[in-house]
């Protein structure tokens, strides 16, 4: 998963950089500037976090934890790509968007089970 938030920073700042601008809220105002800097520092978040997750082994579950609210937070741009009908990285039917919302929560779990932070929050919470 780490490896995967590298990659995917790495697309933010270089040769996915406009696809990604399709996900910036439209909520937010809908200047060319802000929408790039929006894409440009979630790229930092993941590349950041990817590098964590792959080097600092001592802080896993922190590290899930952080990533986990990062899927939280970017979601609303998912919602405003589906809501708004923006086509990018093939999703170009309000179907194949809908079904990229579904996945979102995966994420979700998936950054805080592979980090053991699933069972922290568990252990936490059932004391």
């Amino acid at each position: 998963m780490g490896s995967a938030m590298v990659f995917a920073g790495i697309a933010h700042l270089t040769f996915k950089r406009k696809e990604f601008q399709a996900q910036v809220p439209r909520w937010l105002p809908a200047n060319q500037s802000l929408m790039d800097v929006t894409v440009l520092s979630s790229g930092i978040v993941e590349i950041t976090l990817g590098v964590l997750m792959i080097l600092w082994k001592e802080k896993r579950i922190s590290t899930g934890l952080m990533l986990a609210l990062f899927y939280i937070l970017i979601f609303p741009g998912n919602i405003s790509q589906y809501t708004n009908r923006i086509d990018a990285f093939g999703l170009d039917t309000d179907t194949k968007r809908f079904i990229r919302l579904l996945f979102q929560p995966l994420l979700v779990y998936g950054a805080l089970w592979s980090t053991g932070a699933d069972r922290y929050l568990i252990e936490k919470f059932n004391k």
